[in-house]
């Protein structure tokens, strides 16, 4: 089989950008102000518990829509979703790039974790412990806290794969240290971003504001304007403003960005007797795996002989196919008789 590869392209992705700090340090300020620049297109406003978004469309050549939408996820996601097709029509139509600003990503978590204390409050055990004690606490299991992380997961894959700029806030501040047990840890502070625990990884640049200090950049994914970790101190920007850094520290640009290229992994139901499978025996294996007639087994069963004549496939993957089939077939025969 041929190897399937490409040459890399070079270019720089539109940036997906986190701008935190403490509450009033000019998250929202930094956001508004790029709507402004004449290097970026339509900009589109999510408010999320913040409120910010029409006083700020006073600012000085502020030009941005703030979208709207009832609270519920399906809803935000609809939004994005929405602005996520007209960005990637306008890069298409080599127009300037839409921005699309979420304000805030630690809203955002609020609701994805109130939604999992809300199924939990429904299940068996915790409906017997709060009719024992309405002040219990609910305990949330970790099959509906990766149901949160799942449906985060794919907005952020929304936003990491959006052909345009995407900024995003979160609150971020100075809490006790906690050890391995949850406890604090007398007179020791870490520094906490408020929201998912991934979001600041998933960013392609990671932006502090502060009340005291210049603005920091605290970490970027680019080869003219990288944060070596371990290496590089956080940079301070005197004269910051979010045109400055995605235009000219990144070098993006119409014509010079694209998407960053994302291919979603798939995590499938199959044996782990599969993972060694051609890509061949897998198209044959999967459509066996979705016949519901005999004839369409019998179909699959001929194609495997034609691959393994062919060359495309070896013995074993052969056999392997056969054995799965036959025991499609037999499952397929119980259902009929049944």
């Amino acid at each position: 089989m041929a190897i399937r590869s490409r040459k890399p392209t070079g270019r720089a992705p539109w940036p997906l950008i986190l701008i935190e700090g403490p509450e009033k340090c000019g998250k929202s300020w930094a956001a508004a102000q790029l709507s402004a620049s004449d290097k970026v297109g339509q900009t589109y406003w999510l408010d999320l518990d913040e409120g910010a978004g029409d006083e700020y469309g006073a600012i000085p050549g502020a030009r941005y829509e703030v979208l709207e939408h009832d609270g519920t996820w399906a809803s935000i996601m609809s939004q994005v979703s929405d602005v996520r097709d007209e960005a990637a029509r306008a890069q298409t139509a080599g127009e300037p790039p839409v921005v699309l600003v979420i304000d805030s990503m630690t809203a955002e978590w609020e609701l994805l974790k109130n939604w999992a204390a809300n199924r939990a409050k429904n299940s068996t055990s915790n409906q017997k412990r709060l009719q024992a004690d309405p002040h219990a606490e609910v305990q949330v299991t970790f099959n509906l806290w990766n149901d949160a992380t799942a449906r985060h997961r794919r907005l952020m894959t929304m936003l990491m794969t959006f052909s345009g700029i995407v900024v995003m806030t979160a609150r971020g501040k100075e809490v006790a240290a906690m050890d391995a047990a949850g406890r604090p840890v007398e007179g020791s502070k870490e520094y906490k971003v408020e929201g998912h625990k991934t979001l600041a990884f998933d960013a392609s640049l990671w932006l502090r504001l502060s009340r005291e200090h210049a603005p920091m950049v605290i970490g970027a994914r680019s080869v003219h304007a990288g944060i070596r970790p371990g290496i590089d101190k956080p940079q301070p920007m005197n004269d910051f403003t979010l045109e400055a850094l995605i235009f000219e520290a990144l070098r993006c640009g119409v014509g010079k960005s694209q998407a960053r290229q994302i291919t979603p992994t798939q995590a499938g139901t199959e044996a782990p007797d599969m993972d060694e499978l051609s890509e061949v025996a897998r198209e044959i294996l999967s459509l066996a795996e979705d016949a519901s007639t005999v004839d369409e087994l019998t179909t699959c069963w001929k194609a495997t002989g034609a691959a393994l004549k062919a060359g495309q496939i070896n013995q074993a993957e052969a056999d392997f196919i056969a054995r799965r089939i036959k025991a499609l077939g037999a499952e397929l025969g119980a259902g009929e008789a049944a």
